[in-house]
């Protein structure tokens, strides 16, 4: 029986009669904001995801029926427009009538600037040329958005997803104060979840501190950060920038400079591109930070954390 059951449970009798009322209509922009809502809205209503599984969230054409439950919603839990600028205009013109929460930047949540370069802290001297990719490194790349503003990426930090349930549960409680007991207790009981999830990835993750890899593009530093682990460098910026050859030569010369254990791509991105930088010296992973080979639903968020715990430990740890 899950925390949530059991919180649910151990709040009182009053939610059988609470639980029936009628949840707000909500809707969330990606998966893992999807199942943080799933999660809070569990045993009174479920959320609508706007952008499907696998989808890039920059740039996305919405369904039809994406598009009615934009327009039908009572609440929008997105990111914010830094992950998603093409969302803002929808929003604005489907759901203005809806309450609309940037997650990016509710309550405390911890945010964090873009890293420059493809080459991280201490790593930034390289000489990584001035190839057909150059411009990325100081504007708008194509990972649709600008490197001179906050990382969207927050949700890989596990204190913010637990910080973002709280303002979930606010959120919902306010719109249906009938079933406010039941999302602060689902609220609390997955904050405890996390927490101890958390908990466990810091063991497993702690070898793991000073071994050096590169990933395909800046997305990881809020688990980086949250975990004591730091990536030397990225690839490409934008996740549909293939390196130029100046920028190939830097990174093998890094690769090597470094000692680099391992390099991460994305589900979406060809393995080849890494194999043909890198050839077979150094290994080979894959980081999924919206796990898209999970079904969308409460389960999705800790199954990210978990998936990107084991593609690091399976890459860096020790290999039989």
């Amino acid at each position: 029986m899950s925390l949530r059951v059991i919180a649910a449970l151990s709040a009182g009798l009053g939610f059988a009669g609470a639980a029936q009322a009628e949840a707000p209509k909500v809707v969330a922009d990606i998966t893992p904001v999807h199942s943080l809502v799933a999660q809070v809205m569990e045993g009174a209503g479920t959320p609508d995801l706007l952008i499907a599984p696998g989808a890039s969230p920059h740039g996305y054409a919405m369904r039809p029926s994406e598009a009615a439950a934009l327009e039908a919603a009572d609440l929008v839990f997105w990111i914010g427009e830094g992950l998603t600028p093409w969302l803002e205009g929808s929003i604005a013109s489907l759901a203005e009538d809806a309450h609309v929460i940037a997650l990016l930047g509710a309550g405390e949540t911890r945010v964090l600037p873009f890293r420059e370069g493809i080459a991280f802290d201490e790593h930034g001297d390289h000489d990584l040329g001035h190839d057909d990719h150059a411009h990325d490194d100081h504007g708008h790349d194509d990972h649709g958005h600008a490197h001179d503003g906050a990382d969207p990426h927050a949700w890989l930090d596990p204190a913010n997803a637990r910080i973002w349930l709280d303002v979930i549960a606010d959120e919902l409680a306010e719109h249906d104060p009938e079933n406010a007991a039941l999302y602060k207790a689902n609220s609390a009981a997955v904050q405890a979840e996390i927490a101890a999830l958390q908990a466990d990835i810091a063991k497993q993750i702690a070898p793991l501190r000073d071994v050096p890899f590169l990933v395909f593009h800046d997305a990881y530093q809020y688990f980086e950060a949250r975990f004591d682990i730091a990536a030397a460098g990225a690839i490409a910026l934008g996740d549909a920038a293939d390196p130029g050859p100046a920028r190939v030569a830097a990174l093998r010369d890094m690769s090597e400079e470094l000692d680099i254990v391992c390099v991460f791509s994305e589900p979406q991105f060809d393995p080849k591109l890494v194999r043909t930088v890198f050839g077979d010296d150094v290994g080979h992973g894959v980081l999924d930070p919206l796990a898209s080979d999970v079904a969308p639903g409460p389960s999705l968020y800790p199954e990210i954390l978990r998936g990107m715990a084991r593609a690091l430990t399976g890459c860096l740890g020790p290999q039989d």
